[in-house]
């Protein structure tokens, strides 16, 4: 293809490399101009892919399931993907997960884990939030300085949700290594993704022998007929997608209340502003920036560009939240406009119950920081922050702090 702003050769971009994590916003700012709403890319290994960049026509994609599936068994590139793939754990190639099941099956399936998560009391929720913060927060309180990322927000996540759908509370650490190696894609991808399914196996054994007030029993309860494997598959889709991304959305919460003036009340007890910066970085920072994936069920045409039967789209939610066409002054958006892509869009995504699972998280966990420690500052300037090399999930490799030491919490009692 020509660039029309150049007359150069514009060919696919690779999806990985430094600038997805030092100005993504500007890469798909060129890939738009480049190619259009809908860019030619290449994944690891050269298989090719589009990143659907364009507002309307992720809507038109997510929108429309029967000629944009989300059956992976489509993809024409099947026969050049190798065994050892390292993103095969988020193509899902005959994976029995939510994810890759169609039609009215599923919509049984998306009914089974929305009843399981509104069976969550709102008000238990918050309160083992609080819980686990404090008892993170209290592990580095008189210290006076801490990383927020590896010491509190890559750990808070996991643990409430571990929690509520039922494993024991110290198995945290090991499913949080797990799902982070799985979710970067690395050498280590593979086997992050086998100790997630074992841990889930276990889970639903112990819970069919013992059912409790949890996620998980409620899932083996329910009479859609659903085996033990699609269970288990479903819930390790469910930690995942839970615990990165809103792990992802505290630290890029703090990152912008510690770095924008705007913000500065929220550090000294403000609530309004803790919701107004995690909606903006919902818009202008969000954690999930692209997704895998729909296939096109026939030949079709999409943002000018000729899709072939079997070709894998990605879903660019964060280039479409930036789409020019929809944000026409460029104006931050921190009111209660909620249209953007961060959740998804259509049957398949993410659903209501779990993305108010994520807000009670994300929020709880930078207001009782906030609470414990009121005067928290950058302990770095800000523009050496620096972020993963992921053009999957965007996220701080840190955020170092400092603020006053203060003891520890007395758990029960009000702050």
């Amino acid at each position: 293809m020509t660039c029309p702003a150049t007359g150069a050769a514009a060919g696919p971009v690779p999806l990985w490399g430094p600038r997805y994590a030092t100005d993504p916003a500007r890469l798909y700012r060129e890939m738009r101009r480049d190619h259009g709403p809908v860019a030619p890319v290449l994944l690891d290994g050269g298989i090719p892919a589009w990143l659907v960049l364009g507002y309307r026509e992720l809507h038109q994609v997510t929108g429309d399931p029967v000629l944009f599936s989300r059956d992976s068994e489509l993809w024409n590139q099947w026969p050049n993907v190798p065994a050892d793939w390292p993103l095969l754990p988020m193509i899902g190639h005959k994976q029995p997960s939510i994810l890759y099941t169609v039609g009215e099956r599923h919509t049984e399936r998306a009914a089974m884990i929305a009843n399981a998560l509104e069976s969550v009391d709102p008000f238990e929720l918050r309160a083992q939030a609080e819980k686990f913060a404090d008892e993170l927060i209290d592990g580095f309180c008189g210290r006076g300085t801490t990383e927020i990322i590896a010491e509190y927000a890559m750990l808070l996540p996991v643990r409430v949700l571990a929690h509520i759908y039922g494993f024991p509370d110290d198995e945290g650490p090991a499913l949080v290594t797990a799902l982070n190696e799985m979710i970067n894609g690395g050498e280590n991808a593979l086997a992050g993704a086998q100790h997630l399914g074992v841990s889930m196996a276990r889970l639903i054994a112990d819970k069919h022998r013992e059912p409790g007030p949890d996620v998980a029993s409620s899932m083996v309860a329910d009479p859609s007929g659903f085996t033990d494997q699609e269970i288990a598959e479903d819930l390790m889709v469910m930690l995942a997608a839970g615990h990165q991304p809103t792990a992802d959305w505290i630290g890029n919460s703090l990152r912008l209340m510690l770095t924008d003036d705007r913000f500065a009340a929220s550090l000294f007890g403000g609530r309004h502003s803790v919701a107004e910066a995690m909606n903006e970085v919902l818009w202008e920072d969000t954690p999930t920036q692209n997704v895998a994936g729909r296939w096109a069920a026939r030949d079709t045409q999409l943002g000018g560009r000729r899709v072939n039967a079997g070709d894998l789209l990605l879903l660019g939610l964060a280039a479409a939240n930036a789409d020019p066409q929809v944000r026409t002054d460029g104006s931050a958006l921190t009111g209660g406009n909620s249209a953007h892509f961060s959740f998804g869009h259509g049957e398949h995504r993410c659903p209501f119950p779990a993305q108010e699972v994520a807000e009670v998280i994300a929020r709880t966990g930078i207001e009782v920081l906030i609470d414990r420690l009121p005067d928290l500052d950058l302990a770095v300037p800000a523009a050496d922050l620096t972020r993963r090399p992921s053009a999957w999930l965007r996220g701080l490799t840190a955020l170092p702090v400092t603020f006053t030491p203060t003891p520890t919490s007395v758990f029960g009692e009000p702050r």
